[in-house]
C-alpha cells in the first residue's frame, strides 16, 4: 500500500514573493524585515490542472504568417477611465485595479459594469467579499438597474469557472483576487501560492476565450498591490487609484499599460450617487485658491496629453528645532532638496534655519521638472513674505547653475492658462524656437531664475 504523501512547508516573502526552506528575519531577495509567513503546500495532483494545461496542438507559427485584427475596444460610460486605459478595454485583456480601501475601486466597477451590460453582452461581477444582497443595496444607493448584469458571491475558484463556462459572459469582474481560493491549494485564501494560481486561471480564461478580466487587488500599507510580485507582471494592465478619503476626488492612473499610454490621468468626483467624470481638472483644482496669498504660485503639469493646472503652496519658518525639517506632499522629497541647494547658492536665500514645508493642493502628485520654477518661485514668496500676482502662471525646469530650461508643449500649457482667465505667464526663453503662444497671455521670458525673481518680486 502507497503511503499518502505529506504536505510540505514553506515560507514566502511577502513583499517579493521569495521562497524560503526556512524561515528569516530578513528577506535575502528585497531586504524587507519580518516578511515571510508559513504556508503549507499540498502535494501536486497526479493530473496537471485544466488551466494550466498548454492547448492541444499548439505549434510555433512564423510572425508573418499570423493574421491579427485591431478589435474594437470596450467603450466605458467613463471617458476618464477609457482614457487611462488607453481608448477602452482590450478584448482578452486582463486589468488589475489597486486602491486604498473605501477609494472607490468596486463603485467605479459596478456603475461601469451597469452600464456595459446588455442583452449582447452580459456581465458577471464576482463578489468575494460582499453578498449578492449587500451588492444589490449598494447598486440601489447608486442607482443601477440591469436585468443583464449577473451579481455572484463566491469564492471558490472551481465554481467560478463553471459558472461562467455556462453564463458565458463579454465581461467578468472578480472582486477581489485576494479572497478567491484553489481547492487543490490548503493554503489560506490571500496567501502568495493561492493569488498566483486564481491569476493564472483567470489569465488563461481571458487568453483562451478573448473574454476580458477584471480584477480588483488589495494593497498594503505601504501602498503596493497584495500577493506575490509576479501578479503585476501577469496582468496586461494595473490602474492604481490615488486620493484622500476625506476628500471628494480620486485620481486613476495607469502604472502599466500594455495597449496604451501610462502617463495618462484620470480624475472623478465622489458623489452621493457614485463616482463622475472631472472634464475640467485645472478648474476644479483652482476653484478654492485665495488671491494676493504668500507662499503659493500656479504650475502646468501635462499628465499624457492633457495640460492640468494646479496650485503650489508653500510655508517656510523657523526652525523649532536644530536640523530643520524638509517636508512636500505632492513632490519628490529630493527634487525640493535640490531646489533649496539652488535657491540658497545662486539667489542667496538663506534657507538653512529655516522649516520648509511644500503641498501640491488637490492630492496631485506632480513628477515633471516643469514644475521647478513654480515651486522655487513659492518658497521665495513665503520667506520674503511677497505675494505673486494671482494671474500669473510659471512654467520651468531650473538647473543646477540657476537657469531656468525649456520645457515641452510649452505652447499647450499657455493655452490652457489662457482658456483659465491667466493673463501673466514666466516661462524659459524659447529661443529660435517657433511657437503658437495665445495672444491674451503676456510672456516673460527668462534664461536665469535671478532674472525671473526680479520680474515676480
Amino acid at each position: 500500500m502507497a503511503r499518502k504523501k505529506k504536505d510540505t512547508v514553506q515560507f514566502v516573502c511577502q513583499s517579493c514573493g521569495y521562497v524560503s526552506i526556512r524561515w528569516l528575519g530578513r528577506c535575502s531577495e528585497c531586504g524587507t524585515w519580518n516578511s515571510f509567513v508559513e504556508e503549507r503546500v499540498a502535494p501536486e495532483p497526479k493530473g496537471k490542472r485544466a488551466h494550466t494545461q498548454v492547448a492541444s496542438g499548439s505549434k510555433p507559427v512564423p510572425l508573418n504568417d499570423i493574421t491579427a485584427q485591431d478589435d474594437a475596444r470596450i467603450r466605458f460610460r467613463s471617458e476618464e477611465l477609457n482614457r487611462v486605459l488607453g481608448g477602452g478595454l482590450v478584448p482578452g485583456s486582463v486589468v488589475l485595479v489597486g486602491g486604498d480601501p473605501g477609494i472607490g475601486k468596486s463603485t467605479l466597477l459596478l456603475q461601469e459594469s451597469s452600464f456595459l451590460a446588455g442583452p449582447k453582452f452580459p456581465v458577471l461581477y464576482v463578489s468575494g467579499e460582499e453578498s449578492q444582497r449587500q451588492t444589490k443595496i449598494r447598486a440601489q444607493r447608486l442607482g443601477l438597474r440591469s436585468d443583464h448584469l449577473y451579481l455572484l458571491a463566491e469564492t471558490n475558484l472551481d465554481d467560478i469557472l463553471n459558472v461562467i463556462q455556462n453564463l458565458n459572459p463579454k465581461l467578468v469582474i472578480i472582486d477581489s483576487i485576494q479572497t478567491i481560493y484553489q481547492p487543490a491549494f490548503e493554503s489560506a485564501p490571500g496567501s502568495i501560492s493561492q493569488v498566483r494560481e486564481c491569476a493564472l486561471a483567470f489569465l488563461t480564461l481571458a487568453k483562451s476565450a478573448h473574454v476580458p478580466v477584471i480584477l480588483v487587488g488589495h494593497v498594503t500599507k505601504e501602498g503596493f498591490i497584495a500577493g506575490p510580485k509576479v501578479l503585476e507582471h501577469m496582468v496586461d494592465t494595473l490602474l492604481q487609484f490615488e486620493g484622500d478619503r476625506n476628500q471628494f476626488f480620486r485620481i486613476l492612473r495607469a502604472v502599466k499599460n500594455r495597449f496604451g499610454s501610462t502617463r495618462e490621468m484620470g480624475i472623478f468626483e465622489m458623489t452621493e450617487t457614485g463616482l463622475r467624470d472631472v472634464q475640467n481638472p485645472s478648474e476644479l483644482f483652482l476653484s478654492q485658491r485665495q488671491e494676493h496669498a504668500t507662499g503659493t504660485a500656479v504650475i502646468c503639469t501635462v499628465e499624457g496629453t492633457r495640460p492640468i493646472l494646479v496650485e503650489v503652496q508653500a510655508l517656510v519658518t523657523s526652525a523649532s528645532y536644530g536640523t530643520p525639517q524638509r517636508t512636500a506632499t505632492g513632490f519628490d522629497a529630493r527634487r525640493l532638496a535640490l531646489l533649496l541647494a539652488v535657491l540658497e547658492k545662486r539667489i542667496g536665500l538663506r534657507l538653512g534655519t529655516f522649516d520648509v514645508f511644500l503641498n501640491v493642493v488637490g492630492g496631485v502628485r506632480v513628477v515633471e521638472p516643469a514644475a521647478d520654477l513654480g515651486v522655487a518661485a513659492a518658497i521665495a514668496s513665503s520667506l520674503k513674505n511677497l505675494s505673486i500676482a494671482s494671474n500669473a502662471i510659471l512654467i520651468g525646469e531650473i538647473g543646477l547653475t540657476g537657469e531656468i530650461r525649456y520645457v515641452p508643449n510649452l505652447d499647450k500649457r499657455l493655452t490652457e492658462a489662457a482658456k483659465l482667465g491667466f493673463k501673466q505667464a514666466v516661462i524659459p526663453r524659447t529661443g529660435k524656437k517657433q511657437l503658437s503662444l495665445p495672444k491674451t497671455i503676456d510672456t516673460l521670458e527668462c534664461a536665469r531664475l535671478e532674472e525671473a525673481f526680479e520680474r515676480l518680486f
